[in-house]
């Protein structure tokens, strides 16, 4: 029977029936929207000199859902504002930026007092007020005992245009889709403990192996948006996934729209739609003069940099050699742009689900791209949680070219090729031809093989980074 969970005392600001949206469903085994993300707030909570938090992350990433459930369990009162909604909580920012009057009108507003240390006073979709994301400042240096935590979709878009945040007073987490970790453990929490904690030697990982491919291939259709997981856990009906999956999109559109100078918007939404057809070509390199006949790069370069610091898209650019610091060999105009949700990416390109279990060849190129763009969010998770860090790919010069799916700059000494095979492959010609050509002293093949000291699965592709400590 689901076990319904509620806030000690939470108060809406903006009309919301807060009884209704806030439901979590705990069932063991089934439906844990369990995000790894949790940890770093409760880090942040015991911080004994903390500033003002920032949770940034795409639309419809979880954010809220993941502050509501952090609210629930470690503080007994809830203070929510959201700014895309209540028109009215903007005007508490207008007068001036003092911390204790804003907080006397909020508490004001909602009726009741909001208390240091007790109350976690949160700020959704924060990039809608300007002088809300100004007044963190004062909120660190003036009025450090409040607990504030602030959201946005569209932070990074807002940042563009000019909104100031207080560099230095606020701090800042990232959080995506969710992760295939995430994702089978919503299904299995047992199992995914027990796999979390196993060396890769034991006997788990080819005993479950069957069933680590399902929910792997699983994840290719279903992707990692909470709400299109959650309503694929709970019906195991594909076509009401995919409505949610459309609403997503559909609303990514609206974005657009809304968000975006209307003279860019063509560009935004045509770069939007070209990503799946550059993906399915064989060297995927995205090439702006097929987004649309006659535009070039300067003209769609805005719109790139829009969908990149919405969160839409990550790019993925060249190096000609692996050298320190990696950045400064980045080709910015050779690049490939994968989606941040391969279930959108699924989604979006029009792709049945029965092809994503089937060997027809006509599948072998996009097959490919699912992949990549499986590893490609996976390494986002990693290693953007705290900085938008970049991905990077190798291309080998002259007539017999070889190319490298990514090449990781490890947060230790390594510089680590990672090649990626959709389906099973336990030798890559072109990541032989790197570790020749650069000495490399790791390196990375991940397909569906099993488990070797060569081979990482795709499907234990979350555990990467202790992957490179072993090999």
């Amino acid at each position: 029977m689901q076990e319904l969970y509620k806030y000690h005392s939470v108060i809406f600001v903006n009309c919301i029936d807060f009884s209704s949206s806030l439901e979590y469903t705990d069932n063991r085994g089934l439906g844990i929207m369990e995000r790894m993300l949790m940890q770093d707030l409760i880090q942040w909570k015991d911080k004994p000199n903390k500033k003002p938090l920032v949770v940034q992350g795409v639309r419809q990433c979880g954010k809220t859902f993941l502050i509501e459930d952090f609210a629930r369990q470690y503080y007994t009162d809830v203070a929510y504002y959201r700014f895309d909604k209540d028109a009215k909580i903007k005007s508490f920012f207008w007068p001036d930026l003092d911390p204790k009057r804003i907080i006397k009108d909020l508490g004001l507003a909602r009726g009741k007092t909001i208390n240091p240390q007790e109350t976690l006073i949160v700020f959704d979709e924060i990039q809608e007020c300007g002088n809300a994301v100004t007044s963190l400042k004062y909120f660190c240096e003036d009025a450090p005992e409040y607990h504030i935590i602030s959201a946005g979709s569209l932070l990074g878009v807002a940042m563009k245009k000019g909104t100031s945040f207080p560099v230095g007073k606020v701090e800042f987490l990232t959080l995506y889709p969710m992760s295939f970790y995430e994702f089978f453990y919503a299904q299995n929490e047992m199992l995914a403990l027990e796999l979390e904690k196993s060396s890769f030697k034991d006997s788990v990982w080819a005993n479950f192996r069957n069933e680590l491919l399902e929910k792997y291939r699983d994840f290719h259709v279903i992707g990692g948006m909470p709400e299109v997981v959650q309503t694929w856990l709970d019906t195991k009906n594909i076509e009401e996934a995919e409505k949610k999956q459309d609403e997503i999109l559909l609303g990514y559109q609206k974005d657009f729209v809304k968000y975006a100078e209307p003279k860019d918007y063509p560009k935004i939404s045509a770069v939007w739609q070209s990503i799946p057809s550059q993906l399915g070509k064989e060297n995927r390199k995205f090439i702006f003069s097929q987004v649309k006949k006659g535009w070039r790069a300067k003209d769609l370069e805005d719109a790139l940099i829009w969908l990149i610091n919405a969160g839409l898209v990550y790019k993925v650019e060249c190096i000609e050699k692996p050298n320190y610091p990696i950045s400064s060999y980045a080709d910015h105009t050779f690049f490939k742009l994968y989606m941040s949700d391969i279930g959108l990416l699924r989604r979006h390109a029009d792709l049945p689900v029965a092809i994503v279990f089937d060997d027809t060849p006509a599948y072998k190129e996009f097959k490919g791209a699912m992949a990549e763009n499986f590893v490609a969010s996976e390494l986002k998770r990693m290693y953007g949680k705290l900085k938008d860090k970049d991905l990077y790919y190798w291309m080998a010069e002259g007539s017999a070219k070889a190319e490298v799916d990514f090449i990781v700059q490890d947060d230790e000494k390594h510089i680590v090729p990672i090649e990626v095979k959709a389906g099973t492959a336990k030798h890559s010609r072109s990541l032989t031809q790197y570790c020749k050509k650069f000495a490399s002293e790791k390196s990375v093949l991940t397909s569906l093989d099993e488990m070797t000291s060569r081979i990482l699965p795709l499907y234990a592709f979350w555990k990467f980074k202790e992957w490179l400590k072993e090999i």
